[in-house]
């Protein structure tokens, strides 16, 4: 069977992370993969076209503020870097030979949004100062008492900040990862029925001027928005890791929907790892692994 490199670097990552006890206790089988999660958060992995990526790391860690932490060697110049934000885990490795559709979150379906949450506005301007970039522009949220911006990674991709006006420190818990889809009864099934992420009720997001359907699990939410049915598909530059405590459970209730496999149920070698590859609606990478600690948790 052929796996992607950057495939196979990902799933290493996740292997990896839960051997370090990022896992949690299973829970009883159910009719979607909520049951099985083990663990209070999702990952999210971004792929990168730079020849030198450090500014790309350098602007997640240092001006965003996140822990960056020791990266995998598997293969490639720089492995694969990962850091922290709250619970979740950002994973970043080069492109593969998926779609990819660069600009904003409305001219594309696929992972289009990363945001975070912040409560002192002014260490994270300083930030931005430190490193030679302006200070992001903050403006009201509605009448939430929140202020967000939106800014631009050193490729491109949209970054939203948000001061939540929170104590010290209980922001940073917090990402959400937003998703551009072209069906969103579709979408909303998937996340909701098959994953089996907790549905947050919908509210009207006032920065982009529609409606926010939100899907959490423990730290992390996804947030579905829908610009156009027609728009172009970008598959390639970011999808969601899930660690399950039985993949295998996964796959049956794959071929029981007719969910897309884009990577069959496998076992990497070596790192006693078994993962699926799956698309949702809009063919977003979603791939799910069960860990030697997963799975012991399940037994």
């Amino acid at each position: 069977m052929k796996i992607r490199d950057s495939a196979i670097r990902m799933l290493v990552a996740g292997a990896l992370l839960a051997a370090a006890g990022g896992g949690g206790e299973a829970r009883a089988e159910g009719e979607s993969v909520g049951p099985v999660m083990a663990m209070a958060a999702m990952n999210v992995f971004r792929r990168y076209a730079a020849e030198d990526p450090e500014p790309l790391f350098t602007f997640y860690s240092d001006v965003l503020g996140h822990e960056r932490l020791v990266a995998y060697d598997v293969g490639g110049p720089t492995g694969v870097m990962r850091i922290r934000a709250g619970a979740t885990e950002l994973k970043f490795t080069g492109e593969n030979n998926e779609q990819y559709q660069p600009g904003g979150i409305d001219n594309a379906t696929g992972l289009r949004l990363w945001t975070f949450f912040y409560s002192d506005r002014a260490a994270l301007s300083e930030r931005f100062a430190d490193h030679g970039l302006p200070a992001p522009g903050f403006e009201p949220i509605g009448d939430t008492g929140r202020l967000s911006a939106i800014v631009r990674d050193p490729e491109g991709e949209l970054v939203q900040l948000i001061i939540t006006g929170d104590p010290a420190g209980t922001s940073y818990d917090e990402v959400e990862i937003g998703l551009t889809v072209s069906d969103l009864e579709a979408s909303r099934a998937f996340y909701r029925d098959f994953v089996g992420l907790e549905e947050l009720p919908p509210v009207h997001d006032p920065v982009f001027d529609t409606m926010k359907y939100s899907y959490r699990n423990g730290a992390t939410t996804i947030s579905l928005r829908h610009f156009g049915d027609d728009l172009p598909a970008d598959t390639g530059t970011g999808g969601i890791q899930y660690v399950v405590s039985d993949v295998e459970l996964v796959a049956r209730l794959a071929e029981e929907r007719a969910v897309d496999v884009k990577q069959p149920l496998s076992t990497l070698r070596g790192f006693g790892l078994r993962t699926i590859w799956l698309g949702d609606p809009d063919g977003i990478t979603n791939y799910f692994a069960q860990t030697g600690q997963a799975g012991a948790a399940r037994q």
